[in-house]
C-alpha cells in the first residue's frame, strides 16, 4: 500500500500552503498519504509582518520561522527549490534542481507586485513582497539618512518618502513609518520637519472596505504623526527619484524613496502554467478547485474565492488563507476516501489594522469597533492566535508578540 500512496504535492510555504501542509498531516496517517512540500526558503515568513520590517520596526529574523521547526520533516517531503512551471497535463511540476510528480497539487505560490501598466513602477519602485524586498526598503531609508547627514549641500528630496497606495499594507506601513522616522532623525541628528512621508491613492478614501469612523480615526491618527495624504490622485509615471501624479494638471513629487503597495497578483508561474487569470488570480470554484482540474487546488493570494452573498471576491488575508487551508485539506481526503466536498464560507473573525507603536483600529465579533491600544491588543492576539496553529505555544514565545522575554 505504500508504494500505491496519492501523492500531494503543496507548492509554496505562505498561510495557505503551511496550514494546509499541517492540516494534511492530521488527516492523512503515514502510509495513507506521500505529503510534499516545496518552497525557495528554507523558512516560512510572516507576510502581515513585513511592514514592520520594511520600516525597520522590528528586525528581520522575527518574521522568519524554519519550516522544520513546525512541520514534520519526517513526515512530509520538504522540497527546498523554485518552481519554474506546473504542467497539468503530465501532472508534473518542474523545478529549478529537477521535477516531481503529483496526484493532487495545491498551489500557493504567492504574490508579486501588480503594476497595473505604470509606467517605470518595476524599474523604480520598491515593493513590500518578501523579507529580502522588505530588508531592502529599510536598509535604503536608512541610507538616505545617512546620505543626507554626510554630504554637504544635499538634496531635500532624499528624505521624502512616497507610498504608492493606501490599502491594508499601505496604512499599516504608515504607521510604522510615523513610529520610525524619528527614531532615524534623533539617530542623524536631522530636524523631523526635513523628512516628508507622502501616500499616494487613487480612490478617494484610504482602507476602502472599512468603516467611515474607523477611518476617519486612521488618518488622523497618521496625519498627526505627520503623514500626508494625497487621495483621489493617480500616479501616472515613476520616475527613479520622483512620480509624476495628476489628470489634468500634472505635478511631479521629488523622493528619495519609493514604495508600491497597490496591488498584488498571482505570482506569474500560475498564468504561464497555463491556469486562465481574471485581474491576474484565478477564479477558483466553491470547493477551492481550479475550472477543469479537479485535482488542483489554488489558495491564498493566488485565486479569487467568490462570496455568493455579495458577489465579489473575498479579499486576500491571511485570515481567509488560513480558513482556506481548513477546506482544502478536507476536501482533499473527501476526493481519496469519498465523501461530500465542503465549499468554502469565510467565517469573518474581524480585520484589526494597525497604526504603528500602540496604535490600532478595526473591528471583531460582528463588527464591534475597537480603537487604539485595545485594537493593539487584539491585533497581537490575532497573530499570536496563528502562530499558536502552527506551532504550538513554545512557537508563540519565541516569535509572538506577547513574550515573557
Amino acid at each position: 500500500m505504500i508504494g500505491n500512496r496519492p501523492k500531494i504535492v503543496v507548492l509554496g510555504a505562505g498561510y495557505a500552503g503551511m496550514m494546509t501542509t499541517k492540516r494534511l498531516t492530521q488527516q492523512f496517517a503515514p502510509e495513507e498519504a506521500e505529503i510534499t512540500l516545496v518552497n525557495k526558503h528554507n523558512y516560512h515568513y510572516q507576510t502581515t509582518w513585513l511592514h514592520e520590517v520594511a520600516a525597520g520596526t522590528i528586525d528581520v529574523n522575527r518574521s522568519r520561522i524554519m519550516i522544520s521547526d513546525v512541520i514534520n520533516t519526517r513526515r512530509v517531503n520538504f522540497v527546498h527549490d523554485t518552481v519554474v512551471k506546473i504542467n497539468k497535463e503530465s501532472k508534473t511540476v518542474q523545478l529549478e534542481n529537477g521535477e516531481i510528480n503529483y496526484d493532487y497539487l495545491v498551489i500557493g505560490l504567492g504574490f508579486e507586485k501588480a503594476a497595473f501598466g505604470i509606467p517605470g513602477m518595476e524599474e523604480h519602485a520598491f515593493s513590500i513582497q518578501s523579507v529580502d524586498t522588505s530588508r531592502m526598503i529599510r536598509d535604503h531609508i536608512e541610507y538616505q539618512f545617512a546620505r543626507y547627514r554626510n554630504e554637504k549641500n544635499p538634496d531635500p528630496s532624499m528624505l521624502t518618502i512616497v507610498v504608492g497606495g493606501a490599502g491594508f499594507t499601505g496604512i499599516e506601513f504608515l504607521g510604522e513609518l510615523a513610529e520610525r522616522i524619528p527614531l532615524l532623525c534623533k539617530k542623524y541628528d536631522i530636524p523631523r520637519q526635513d523628512v516628508r512621508i507622502i501616500d499616494i491613492e487613487a480612490m478617494p478614501t484610504i482602507l476602502p472596505n472599512f468603516d467611515e469612523e474607523l477611518l476617519t480615526y486612521a488618518k488622523e491618527s497618521l496625519e498627526y504623526r505627520g503623514i500626508e495624504f494625497k487621495l483621489g490622485t493617480k500616479i501616472k509615471e515613476v520616475k527613479e527619484d520622483s512620480v509624476v501624479v495628476g489628470e489634468e494638471e500634472e505635478e511631479e513629487i521629488k523622493a528619495g524613496t519609493i514604495v508600491w503597495t497597490g496591488g498584488v497578483q498571482a505570482n506569474r508561474i500560475v498564468g504561464e502554467s497555463g491556469f486562465e487569470l481574471t485581474k491576474g488570480k484565478v477564479n477558483v470554484d466553491a470547493t477551492l478547485r481550479a475550472p477543469g482540474h479537479d485535482e488542483v487546488f489554488i489558495l491564498g493570494d493566488c485565486a479569487w474565492v467568490m462570496n455568493n452573498e455579495t458577489g465579489k471576491p473575498y479579499p486576500p488575508t491571511a485570515q481567509i488563507a488560513i480558513q482556506e487551508a481548513d477546506v482544502c485539506a478536507h476536501n482533499l481526503r473527501t476526493m481519496i476516501y469519498g465523501g461530500t466536498l465542503q465549499e468554502f464560507k469565510f467565517d469573518d473573525k474581524g480585520t484589526v489594522a494597525s497604526l504603528g507603536g500602540s496604535d490600532a483600529m478595526g473591528t471583531v465579533f460582528d463588527g464591534n469597533k475597537l480603537y487604539g491600544m485595545q485594537a493593539k491588543v487584539m491585533k497581537n492576539v490575532i497573530d499570536d492566535r496563528y502562530l499558536f496553529l502552527l506551532g504550538g505555544p513554545m512557537l508563540v514565545l519565541k516569535k509572538g508578540k506577547f513574550r515573557p522575554f
